[in-house]
């Protein structure tokens, strides 16, 4: 759906994230992504994509909806990087931008970028949080992790992981840092900035968004975040249940929302 405005999401994330050795700065970000055509002035949004290092490079994990409406939307590009550190050697990171478009003429135009910001890692994680992270059968990308380390996602969250990965290997795209404050498109408080989301983009190797992807694993895989303790459990299919939605926005993942 609108794969195109996807793609001038990543485009953009991937040109400002990745560089040739010397092309590094906020001027040599600027010529980039304008001679890709977006306003050189988003380079000055980049924030943690800049590192200040030689040399970078980017892998778009993800792109999923934050939201898609007719005439604005939000893309969550999702990524992993490495920069050269001090003695050549890759240093690994990433990061998870909310790149914000605008339907315009001839295509849609970028007009803001809000990079993740997790926050400081606390001194010591939760058994939990360790048993989260450490868990082979579920995948975090580096905002969705270092959110886990800050100690700013809630137990609500993590028990519903570790009860689906006993079923399914779980492929998390956003948990906190990233996400829009509100709802996309209204005034009402998302669950992911006060840690009580998760949204996943692929079980079992299989991506949500993809068509070969059997509907039958998406929706046992829905009800299995209802039983886990989901009040709030958006997908591509509608189904029965107070606790069930889809949307636009939801049909290249699951969310999984909780009140506590």
């Amino acid at each position: 759906m609108r794969p195109h405005v996807k793609q001038r999401a990543v485009t953009l994330v991937s040109a400002l994230g990745a560089w040739p050795p010397g092309e590094q700065g906020i001027a040599a970000a600027r010529a980039r992504i304008a001679a890709l055509g977006y306003s050189p002035a988003l380079a000055d949004q980049a924030g943690p994509l800049l590192a200040d290092t030689p040399e970078a490079v980017i892998e778009v994990v993800d792109a999923q909806y934050g939201g898609i409406l007719d005439t604005t939307a939000s893309v969550l590009v999702v990524c992993r990087s490495w920069i050269r550190g001090a003695e050549g050697t890759p240093v690994a990171g990433g990061v998870t931008v909310d790149v914000r478009l605008s339907r315009t003429e001839p295509d849609w135009t970028v007009t803001a970028l809000h990079p993740s910001t997790p926050g400081a890692a606390a001194a010591t994680p939760s058994a939990q949080e360790a048993r989260v992270l450490a868990d082979p059968r579920i995948t975090l990308p580096p905002a969705a992790a270092a959110d886990l380390r800050a100690g700013t996602v809630h137990t609500s969250v993590l028990t519903a992981l570790e009860a689906l990965a006993a079923q399914h290997t779980v492929d998390v795209s956003i948990l906190r840092s990233g996400h829009p404050i509100d709802v996309f498109g209204t005034t009402r408080p998302s669950d992911h900035p006060v840690g009580r989301a998760v949204d996943v983009w692929r079980v079992d190797g299989r991506p949500i968004v993809d068509p070969a992807t059997p509907r039958s694993l998406v929706e046992s895989f829905m009800r299995a975040g209802e039983a886990a303790g989901s009040y709030n459990v958006g997908g591509p299919y509608r189904l029965s249940g107070a606790a069930f939605f889809t949307d636009d926005t939801h049909h290249d993942h699951v969310h999984l929302g909780f009140r506590a």
